[in-house]
């Protein structure tokens, strides 16, 4: 169970911090509560959902050592490329899905791979794969800068610079 004040990454709305725990009764069922909010919080959201939700992923934000394993996983290869973007976009997303950083930091190696690819002969990412991109990438270098005390834009430098130095 988490605390007040605790910040956690809530499923597609990135990191929340918890404002409050109640109870609340809905539909004649009474239960706990966390009232949250996201940190990107624009315009300003309120979410409350159920401390047993198991519909949804509920994760605390990571610790410094796995922080620093999950840039170093930046030096390897990420995910394998499908070229169907509609089967890439399904397998990319049930590993997002999981939760689990080291394969999400492979998600997103992959497309910002892709995307360098891309810029290099003039063309763009497929704009499913820069959404996907966008998003999970959001989520997790403002996960990593929170932990290592460091901006969401160095992180995303830092990552840039080791993907640059491994794929030439």
């Amino acid at each position: 169970m988490f605390n007040i004040g605790d910040l956690i990454i809530y499923s597609g709305h990135g990191i929340c911090q918890i404002d409050d725990i109640c109870e609340k009764t809905i539909s004649g069922i009474t239960r706990d509560y966390y009232v949250l909010h996201p940190m990107e919080n624009n315009p300003p959201l309120t979410i409350s959902t159920p401390v047993t939700n198991n519909k949804v992923v509920m994760l605390e934000l990571i610790q410094k050592e796995e922080a620093h394993k999950i840039l170093e996983s930046f030096k390897k290869p990420g995910v394998k490329w499908d070229d169907n973007p509609n089967t890439r976009y399904n397998i990319y997303s049930e590993l997002i899905n999981t939760g689990e950083r080291n394969e999400i930091a492979k998600v997103i190696n992959t497309l910002m791979c892709k995307k360098i690819e891309a810029e290099r002969k003039e063309k763009k990412l497929y704009e499913r794969d820069q959404k996907l991109l966008n998003a999970t990438q959001a989520i997790l270098f403002k996960e990593l800068s929170i932990t290592l005390g460091t901006t969401f834009e160095e992180i995303n430098e830092r990552i840039l610079k080791v993907i640059l130095e491994t794929s030439i």
